[in-house]
């Protein structure tokens, strides 16, 4: 592990760039202290949850789980996912397992439990009415709120003096009083929404409808049916194959989590696959990301998670419990959960960030092994987090904030300090402006809140900083974002910070003190973006956080802000009129060929002005992490009243390659001064090289079942031999998690391979693909794949595909020069 959560060069202001010790995969703790009963789990509860912090620490509902050598919820090494989870431990059988008077005896008239029939395929009704056909799975899936329908065989015909009593249990100890022991008699009205009614009765064979409450705890239960008659009670003895699981439901009105708008839901919870986007605000990336919550095994990681966290069962029900858990266990900080984040640049002992393509491999991973998964950074911790909270059933996005600010000292505002010619002084640089940072959005009610601040939710797993000691962060309602209420629960004062807040730029003086030389007033929060419903176009967001820029309300949000941070008078100390405007412009640079930067002064005054201009270039992580400067110049400009000229500073491949870090961003800082009216220019301008795209051609038609092939092409475009060359292949109803070793590519060198598939699932699908090698990341490429069904049959399910952890060495299929 780290030595710390700010060691990480890349990632923090203030760190030289120079090579760290590589992060490495968090070793297991021991059982006793992630799920002890005493302070451990309370510790986190009280802290961070506090409706769940009151509880007694006899509560067995918060008990260990059972562990097998790695410490996991399964008696065995490996678990296949979809059979029993980690929350679906044997209760205490009340009985024999065939009648309740004990003795095993099964009497004559005594009314027998044969068989039952959830009706649990994906085809049938209680699948598709729920809205889980998609769900790789064989057990009953259901969402709360809602009814759906079961057999029950009987050893003779059902009489009306007979009396049955369903029971859902989950937990360790389940007690009804916590909403984890559900006893449901048939034909009365049960609590809390629960009911079952027969709605036919033929021979031996009942037909039920059951109603779950929209308030249920979320998980997997085992189930089980009591028999009262005049010759005795009988329980069905509990079965693997008749365990339910429960979902949040977006679709029903009463369940917190409700969205009125079916095209959100098909889009924010059903949907598998959506767009990342990153870059700059100037220059903007997109990438395909495979959410991947119905494929196979991903239920059972979502809710391995909550146990691995030792969330009580009781508190599952309530979403804003739900999502704030997972915000502190996709990343490994605290408590080893999924992901290990890492922004060193070395990624020997791991895959790098910008190497995955969607969350399954990484969820799986975790089911399989215990261990945190090496490793993440922003935009793989809100993937992930889409995936669990989708998987769950919450409506939830994945969201980019362009100019991200990231406030280390509470004053919310971004501080710059430069020295008396200035020159950034990057040691003091300790709040960063991120060029972009990736977060959710999640859509719930806030009971625990005012009215007037339901609707969307910021969840962030991306440990920056901590909540009350944890490093987690949300929900916090965007609406309390939008107008500067800090005060609001939770984390509202840093997620306000990352939108809004203001770039301040501090100059030293001669007697060391530092003054405000330049308030930069829309350079936080500059645009902020999602996947538009039901199209790959960008949906610009911004107005959702923020009132417009420069207007009274904007400026009274980040003024009333800033009134509860560490420096509530930053706003008294306003520099005077400006008179000579300065925009920096950067040509779409390519990795690999020369650039071009240039920076465009404009006079607005009626006189005569010079302006002594002094530009420094040096790379930059995305996280705004800066380089040693590898490049500067100076320049004076005279400009006529109301004329404008263009300063240039060309900047060729062999001064950058050097120096490259993540993501191929560069940080031009300009900063001058007019010599005639003492006006302080100062502008930060990050811009990134941009890479080349994977080509993926589909080879034949697509067909549930059978074999389909695609062929991807790639070209260098780097005069350097690629090393270690890595594929990743993956896509929902495609495939499953694949890795492919190709070797070195030559410099400026196309090559050309093919992969076969076979899809498990129809409709249109996306099957995506990275490269990485230790020369050149950040290659992806994207095909939509429309699957026909297979011929005579209603679906087909395999785990085919390929093993998501094994690599495989691939040989080209052709290779060609420049």
């Amino acid at each position: 592990m780290m030595d710390g959560p700010r060691s990480d060069v890349g990632r923090w202001g203030g760190n030289p760039l120079q090579p760290p010790t590589t992060p490495s995969p968090e070793p297991e703790p021991e059982p006793d202290r992630r799920f002890r009963r005493g302070g451990g789990g309370r510790s986190f509860w009280a802290r961070c949850c506090g409706c769940c912090s009151c509880r007694n620490v006899a509560d067995d509902d918060w008990g260990p789980e059972p562990s097998d050598s790695r410490g996991r919820g399964s008696s065995s090494g490996t678990r296949r996912p979809g059979s029993r989870g980690s929350d679906s431990r044997q209760p205490v059988s009340r009985g024999s397992g065939v009648n309740a008077a004990g003795d095993g005896t099964i009497r004559e008239g005594m009314l027998v439990v044969t068989g039952v029939d959830l009706l649990s395929s994906r085809s049938d009704q209680n699948r598709q009415e729920h809205h889980t056909d998609e769900y790789e799975y064989d057990e009953l899936i259901v969402r709360r709120g809602q009814p759906f329908r079961m057999l029950l065989l009987l050893s003779r015909t059902y009489e009306s003096s007979d009396r049955i009593t369903l029971e859902l249990l989950i937990g360790n100890n389940p007690e009804v009083g916590k909403g984890t022991h559900v006893i449901i008699p048939v034909g009365k009205g049960g609590s809390g929404g629960w009911k079952a009614q027969v709605t036919k009765a033929s021979g031996q064979t009942l037909n039920l409808r059951v109603h779950t409450s929209p308030n249920a705890i979320i998980g997997k239960f085992q189930f089980t049916v009591r028999t009262q008659s005049d010759a005795g009670e009988f329980q069905l003895p509990f079965d693997p194959r008749n365990e339910i699981y429960i979902l949040f439901n977006p679709w029903c009105p009463e369940d917190i989590v409700y969205v009125d708008h079916e095209d959100w839901r098909q889009e924010y919870v059903l949907n598998e696959s959506g767009r990342i986007y990153y870059g700059t605000e100037a220059q903007i990336g997109e990438r395909t990301w495979n959410y991947g919550q119905f494929d196979h095994g991903v239920l059972d990681a979502c809710l391995y998670i909550l146990d691995r966290r030792g969330m009580p069962y009781g508190g599952r029900g309530d979403p804003v419990s739900v999502s704030r858990v997972i915000s502190a266990m996709v990343n490994s900080l605290d408590d080893n959960g999924v992901l290990i984040g890492n922004w060193s640049g070395d990624y020997s002992r791991g895959t790098n960030p910008s190497a995955w393509v969607g969350s399954v491999e990484i969820l799986l991973s975790y089911l399989r092994t215990g261990y945190s998964v090496p490793y993440g950074q922003c935009w793989v911790f809100a993937g992930v987090t889409t995936t669990v909270l989708r998987c769950l059933g919450l409506a939830t996005r994945t969201v980019t904030n362009f100019n991200s600010a990231h406030d280390t000292d509470t004053s919310l505002t971004m501080d710059i300090y430069f020295d008396e010619n200035m020159k950034p002084l990057e040691h003091l640089n300790h709040d960063s402006v991120w060029n972009f940072h990736v977060w959710n959005d999640c859509w719930m009610k806030r009971p625990d809140l005012p009215s007037g601040f339901d609707g969307w939710q910021v969840v962030d797993a991306t440990p920056q900083e901590t909540s009350s000691g944890i490093f987690c962060c949300g929900p916090c309602s965007v609406e309390s974002i939008k107008n500067g209420l800090v005060y609001m629960k939770y984390d509202t004062p840093f997620i306000f910070a990352e939108v809004n807040s203001d770039k301040v730029y501090w100059q030293r003086q001669d007697d060391g003190s530092f003054k405000i030389v330049y308030v930069e007033e829309k350079a936080i929060g500059t645009l902020i973006v999602t996947k538009a419903i039901g199209s790959n176009m960008r949906e610009d967001i911004t107005y959702l956080y923020k009132h417009p820029e420069g207007s009274d309300a904007e400026r009274k949000a980040v003024e009333t802000a800033a009134a509860h941070g560490s420096k509530p008078n930053v706003y008294a100390n306003r520099g005077s009129a400006e008179d000579v405007a300065m925009q920096v412009e950067a040509q779409d640079a390519v990795m690999g060929q020369d650039l071009m930067v240039s920076i465009m002064l404009t006079n607005h005054s009626s006189s005569r002005r010079t302006v002594k201009l002094h530009l420094y270039l040096s790379v930059t992580f995305y996280t705004g992490v800066t380089g040693t400067i590898f490049k500067e110049t100076k320049k004076e400009v005279e400009l006529a009243p109301g004329a404008s000229d263009r300063v240039t500073m060309p900047v060729a491949y062999k001064e950058y390659r050097p120096h490259l870090v993540d993501q191929g961003a560069m940080l031009l800082n300009v900063s001058g001064h007019v010599k005639e009216s003492g006006q302080v220019l100062a502008k930060q301008h990050t811009f990134r090289l941009r890479t080349p795209d994977l080509s993926l051609t589909l080879l034949g038609a697509a067909v549930v079942g059978q074999e389909c092939e695609v062929q991807i092409v790639f070209k260098n475009p780097l005069p350097v031999t690629l090393t270690n060359v890595v594929f990743r292949l993956e896509g929902s109803g495609l495939q499953r998690p694949k890795i492919l070793n190709v070797g070195d590519i030559g410099g400026n060198e196309t090559v050309t391979l093919r992969q076969t598939f076979v899809p498990v699932r129809p409709g249109p699908r996306q099957l995506i693909a990275s490269l990485d090698s230790p020369q050149l990341s950040q290659v992806h490429g994207v095909i939509q794949v429309d699957v026909a069904p297979a011929p005579g049959d209603r679906g087909f399910f395999s785990d085919a595909g390929g093993d998501s952890h094994l690599g495989e060495t691939i040989p080209m299929a052709s290779r060609g020069g420049a």
